[in-house]
Order: structure tokens, then C-alpha cells, then sequence
């Protein structure tokens, strides 16, 4: 493809920006009526907590036995991602600058000039989404969300629909493992984190938690890394693109763009944690000295 052909494929069609807008119609449709269990969030600083409904796994089998016993459009083909890449994501960019000045104008208006984590729309409807702000890098994290993540995910399956690749068995089951370990670990920190929040009595690995000034958890993940989490959501990126094989580094955009983030984030994440924790925070990383993997960074 010419400079000239990906230029006018990047133009949005009108079937595309359906698809866009038909996608996030359903996912707030959806979110909002399909049961699921509802999750209390974060203490506001009001006092109050927005309610959460975990219904994404059946929304997401919904979706898909509605597109497999629909009649196959341009709306709905199996190919219509592949065949409108380009088209979506110049029309996911442009829906994600127009959101970016939405809530930049709210953010001007509001009483406190700045970030919110209760700016929800029409009850339970879309607040979900809005949530992201509360990071306070606003266009970034928006672009991020609607833009680059689903781009960068959907290169690997790009690649492959365009490329053979012969794996051997012993490749397939490496990549599982790395699979596997990634997960663990990042939903194994992540829960040990919240079990320490409700109980900092609570054993972690069948031993009582280690903790610092009586605030930081230094057990389990939490002692081997200062953000293991991220390691597992390192690993688990990596086994997206390893089915793509080593011939190009292509498909290894998304693990290397988010190891960059990563790194970004942690270390805003250091120097928010140095300055609210102080001397009890010093002590955590002379106990934990590695960032995110151990003997290595």
C-alpha cells in the first residue's frame, strides 16, 4: 500500500464511525441493564461511593452471540475490523479529541477546577468511563483508552492475518507459560493489595503480612517488587505479540509501549508515594529494592 492509499484509508466512512459509535452505545446500553454484581468503589471525598455493575464478561458473550446469529453486514462481518482498520482508528482518534475537550470544558466549569472521580452522566450510564481523569494526564490517558490500547492490541491479529507463522509445540506452550505467570502475578498483587486494605490482619501466602509503619504491605508480591503488578501486566502483553515469532518487531509495539508507560507511571507513582509516606517510605524501599523486576530494575 502507496502513501497515497493509506492516506485515504485513513479517512473515516460513515460505516465506520457507526461501528465506532454502535460499539460505545452498546457498551453503556449493556453496562448499564445486564445484571451483575454490584461493587462499591473508592471513598469519594464527599463521603459517598459510586456502585459498580461486574457485568463485562456477559456483556462481552452477549455482544458476540448477537453479531453470530446476525445477518452479516458491513456493520457485523467477521472481517469488518480488518477490513476498516485504518478508518477506526483515524475515527476513534478524532472521538477521542472530541471527549478530551468535553471534559476539559467540564473540568473548567466545575466548583474545584480540576479532576473528579464522581463526574457521571444520566445515573449509571456512562460514569464508568470517565473515571480515567482522576489520573489528572488527561488527554493522554483518553487517547490511550479509546485510541492507542486498542490499536496496539489489535496489531498483533494484523500481523498474523498478513503473515505465516509456523510455532512448534515447545513455543506454544512457553508462550502459554509466560501467559499464565503474567496473570498470576498481576491479579495475585493486585488481590493481595485489596485483602490487605479490608484486613491488614489477613495472611498473605499462609504467613501473617509484613508491614511498614503499620501502612505499607511488604509481603507476598508486594516484598518481592514495589510494583509487581506490573510485571505480571508486562508478561501478559508479551504473550500477545510471541505468537507472531521474532521476524519483525512489529508486533512487539504494544509490550515495548507499555513498558514505557510503565516506567513512566512508576516512577510518578515513587515520588507520589515518597511524598505521602515519607520516612516509612524510605524504609519500604530499603527492604524492597527493586522497582518492578527483582535483580534487574
Amino acid at each position: 500500500m502507496d502513501l497515497n492509499s493509506t492516506l485515504l484509508a485513513l479517512i473515516p466512512s460513515s460505516t465506520s464511525v457507526t461501528m465506532l459509535l454502535g460499539f460505545f452505545a452498546y457498551l453503556a446500553i449493556a453496562g448499564s441493564i445486564i445484571p451483575g454484581k454490584l461493587v462499591p468503589g473508592v471513598i469519594l471525598s464527599d463521603g459517598t461511593r459510586l456502585q459498580y455493575r461486574c457485568n463485562g464478561l456477559i456483556s462481552l458473550i452477549l455482544l458476540v452471540a448477537l453479531l453470530g446469529i446476525g445477518v452479516w453486514t458491513d456493520f457485523t462481518s467477521p472481517t469488518a475490523i480488518a477490513d476498516r482498520g485504518l478508518e477506526l482508528l483515524s475515527a476513534a482518534f478524532i472521538l477521542s479529541f472530541l471527549v478530551t475537550l468535553v471534559l476539559y470544558v467540564a473540568g473548567r466549569k466545575s466548583h474545584d477546577q480540576g479532576s473528579s472521580l464522581k463526574p457521571h452522566v444520566t445515573g449509571n450510564l456512562i460514569h464508568d468511563c470517565w473515571d480515567i481523569i482522576a489520573e489528572k494526564l488527561g488527554f493522554m490517558l483518553v487517547f490511550g483508552d479509546l485510541v492507542w490500547i486498542p490499536f496496539t492490541f489489535s496489531i498483533q491479529g494484523w500481523w498474523l492475518l498478513s503473515n505465516k507463522v509456523e510455532l512448534t509445540t515447545a513455543a506454544v506452550i512457553a508462550n502459554g507459560i509466560v501467559f499464565l505467570t503474567g496473570y498470576r502475578v498481576f491479579r495475585g498483587a493486585n488481590k493481595q493489595k485489596h485483602v490487605f486494605k479490608k484486613n491488614p490482619k489477613a495472611p498473605i501466602w499462609g504467613r501473617p503480612p509484613k508491614v511498614i509503619g503499620g501502612k505499607l504491605l511488604a509481603s507476598g508480591y508486594w516484598g518481592i517488587a514495589r510494583h509487581c503488578n506490573y510485571l505480571g501486566d508486562l508478561l501478559v502483553a508479551s504473550s500477545f505479540s510471541l505468537p507472531c515469532g521474532i521476524s519483525s518487531p512489529v508486533p512487539y509495539f504494544y509490550p515495548v509501549y507499555l513498558l514505557i508507560l510503565l516506567i513512566w507511571r512508576e516512577r510518578r507513582d515513587e515520588a507520589r508515594c515518597a511524598e505521602k509516606y515519607r520516612e516509612v517510605w524510605a524504609e519500604y524501599c530499603k527492604l524492597v529494592p527493586w522497582r518492578i523486576l527483582p535483580y534487574v530494575y
